[in-house]
């Protein structure tokens, strides 16, 4: 084997190459290290952004939803005032016709004129979606489904709790009932 005379200076310069290899190895691992954690934070503010996104994507979509649901409800019932306010008039066309049914039959033609118009109306009415609350004598009486006037003793007893008598009608206008049907119970 043979060793080579090394002198002091190519030591040093030994040592410095090694050096200067062992230091940019450490730069280059911390380079390396400050690229991974501004791809970590980067990633991070992506899915940040992506959650940001999706709930504000959510949320329009239920404005959306509800502005619609809004839309085809006020539609539906847009025509509620004016229905409503036509009501005692299909009322005074019942009581009119009541009424001139209980005179002879010589005003039969008055009658059918009566009922010819209130056909109409009610027609109209019924075409904008409106419909008559059936209600008899003898049924149930239900606070959430009628409005009780009155109580009189009943007149036998199968109609005590019950409906004895309807003093206006109630009308429904789709779903939503507009007027309750005026009621009296026995007790």
């Amino acid at each position: 084997m043979k060793f080579k005379n090394m002198s002091k200076k190519d030591k040093n310069e030994d040592i410095e190459i090694n050096v200067e290899e062992a230091v940019n190895e450490t730069v280059n691992e911390a380079v390396k290290a400050e690229e991974v954690s501004v791809e970590d934070q980067l990633k991070e503010e992506l899915g940040k952004e992506k959650d940001k996104f999706l709930r504000l994507f959510a949320e329009f979509e239920n404005y959306k939803k509800r502005t619609t649901k809004e839309r085809i409800e006020l539609f539906r019932t847009a025509g509620q005032d004016v229905i409503q306010s036509l009501l005692p008039i299909l009322d005074d066309f019942d009581r009119a016709i009541h009424e001139i049914s209980k005179i002879e039959k010589k005003d039969n033609e008055l009658l059918i004129g009566v009922e010819l118009i209130r056909n109409k109306l009610k027609s109209t009415l019924n075409s904008k979606g409106l419909e008559e609350v059936v209600v008899e004598k003898g049924d149930a009486f239900n606070a959430d489904e009628h409005e009780a006037i009155s109580q009189i003793p009943a007149p036998s007893d199968d109609l005590k709790g019950m409906i004895v008598d309807v003093i206006e009608k109630g009308y429904k206008l789709g779903d939503k009932v507009i007027r309750f049907p005026k009621v009296i119970t026995g007790f």
